[in-house]
């Protein structure tokens, strides 16, 4: 009897053992960093979302390659997959990218994060979300309209606001400072963590580790 009771206390204790040490579920994320692509407006203001993404891609060692609608790199962190996009569409029609990627790669709507640049925010400051308004920002409502929804998680990236009146838009389409272009990397780099913290460990808790950062 007490053999017949060891052998099943055994075996219970490697299906135990077994059970624990599965790995996470594996889930895909879609990354989005937006811009306007053309040598005019690279490094721009504007395009600090394709800064973003490319040193995140940069650092994990995949590339961009170009296909549909944008530059698509295919890329891992730990467990989860990472679709990364640069739209090819130009901003004011980004959410053809984003919808087309998303139906391509079903990639839910709760998995897509959008890098973008706000003025609201001084220059190299983040905030993640996990939905709200466009903002004015012509790729976010491109989005909204496209994927019928806002509630889709954004990482804003700071790039101030010192323009004078009606300037918003050569400020936005003009380049960094050289003061800014000096924390650029260091701040693009705290937004890859945010990044990697939103896939790995959720919205709530990459908005708790890095909005005050």
């Amino acid at each position: 009897m007490n053999r017949l009771l060891n052998k099943i206390l055994a075996l219970f204790g490697k299906k135990h053992e077994q059970t624990e040490q599965t790995e996470p579920e594996q889930m895909k994320f879609l990354v989005v960093g937006l811009g306007n692509i053309g040598a005019e407006y690279q490094g721009t203001r504007h395009n600090i979302g394709f800064t973003v993404v490319d040193t995140l891609v940069g650092e994990a060692g995949a590339t961009f390659t170009t296909q549909r609608y944008g530059d698509v790199a295919q890329m891992r962190v730990k467990n989860q997959q990472l679709v990364v996009l640069k739209p090819s569409t130009y901003m004011n029609l980004s959410g053809e990218a984003v919808r087309y990627w998303a139906q391509k790669e079903k990639i839910d709507l709760n998995h897509i994060l959008v890098v973008v640049d706000d003025i609201a925010l001084p220059f190299g400051a983040i905030r993640l979300r996990g939905k709200g308004a466009d903002g004015g920002h012509n790729g976010l409502k491109s989005i909204d309209q496209l994927m019928a929804s806002q509630a889709y998680a954004r990482l804003r990236f700071g790039v101030g606001n010192d323009f004078p009146r009606g300037a918003q838009v050569d400020y936005v389409l003009g380049h960094p400072t050289a003061q800014e272009l000096a924390i650029l990397p260091e701040r693009a780099q705290l937004a890859c963590e945010a990044i990697k913290a939103f896939c790995l460990s959720g919205l709530d808790f990459a908005m708790t580790h890095y909005n005050n950062k």
